[in-house]
């Protein structure tokens, strides 16, 4: 994925500080045990998130131990132990990453040698968990379609993303709450919205499929697009947040849930305006 859903790092509680951080270091080695070495540089914050919310609904309790890593080998850090779910978390990260790249050949014409470095790892995810690449490939192939078509609807293009980690979602949890399967559709509409936003100048510079470059033919750069359609933009995004923050309040969690909370009704409003104003993420998760 894209690495947009991330914490509101001054209001995060410490002790939600550690478990992300443990989270995040126990996904790497998930990655490294289930699709190899290589495969842990395509680690994402988005399937950070993903683990610490499914582990959190199917009442799957993590251990933390403090370790030495390959990347801090002076400094133990707080690491959660991979578990099965991590470990299927993680074959999911190299699927989700893998199509990512395979989408940036086919826009940018170049990334080749980048998607060859990852393929084995990409093969041992797909292997080991196929059911998984079916979902990702079936809804990555329904953007291309849309991308072929030109689609300039911005609730149509973002539907394939949405309808992606939601199925995924009902994989993990096949009996989950309506209102986990909502959460799960609007997230995914939001994290293609802002990506597809946040590359607004790059992708009409270089002429790539984006849908708010085709919804807003008469807008020339991103500022003037937030400054002129501010209230298309606030309008969508704050939809979707108010959505999130909504069903996650409905969720049945087996365990504590502010960190869950923290991303969802505050990181997610942090990151929407810095991609707005096109600045650095300084107040999101920073490990």
């Amino acid at each position: 994925m894209f690495g947009y859903v991330k914490t509101d790092f001054p209001n995060t509680y410490v002790k939600d500080v550690i478990l992300y951080k443990a989270m995040y270091c126990g996904l790497c080695k998930s990655i490294g045990k289930c699709c190899g070495q290589k495969g842990r540089l395509l680690l994402s914050y988005d399937l950070t998130f993903l683990s610490v919310l499914l582990h959190n609904v199917l009442g799957v309790d993590v251990s933390v131990n403090k370790e030495h890593c390959v990347i801090h080998p002076l400094t133990k850090r707080p690491i959660a132990k991979p578990t099965k779910l991590s470990q299927e978390v993680g074959a999911l990260n190299v699927i989700l990453a893998y199509y990512k790249l395979c989408d940036d050949v086919i826009d940018n014409n170049k990334g080749r040698l980048k998607r060859a470095t990852f393929k084995s790892s990409y093969k041992n995810a797909k292997k080991k968990y196929p059911i998984l690449d079916q979902i990702v490939a079936k809804h990555y192939n329904k953007l291309l379609e849309l991308e072929k078509q030109n689609c300039d609807s911005i609730d149509i293009c973002a539907d394939p993303f949405g309808l992606m980690i939601e199925d995924i979602v009902r994989y993990f949890v096949p009996d989950c709450q309506q209102e986990l399967s909502e959460l799960s559709y609007d997230l995914g509409k939001w994290i293609y919205l802002i990506d597809a936003l946040d590359d607004f100048d790059k992708d009409l510079k270089k002429k790539n499929f984006n849908v708010f470059v085709n919804s807003y033919k008469d807008v020339y750069t991103k500022a003037e697009l937030v400054k002129v359609k501010a209230f298309d933009i606030a309008s969508l995004f704050g939809g979707l947040i108010n959505r999130l923050s909504e069903n996650c309040k409905k969720i049945n969690f087996k365990f504590n849930h502010d960190l869950i909370e923290n991303v969802l009704i505050l990181g997610l409003k942090v990151q929407t305006k810095n991609v707005m104003e096109n600045k650095k993420c300084e107040n999101t998760t920073k490990f």
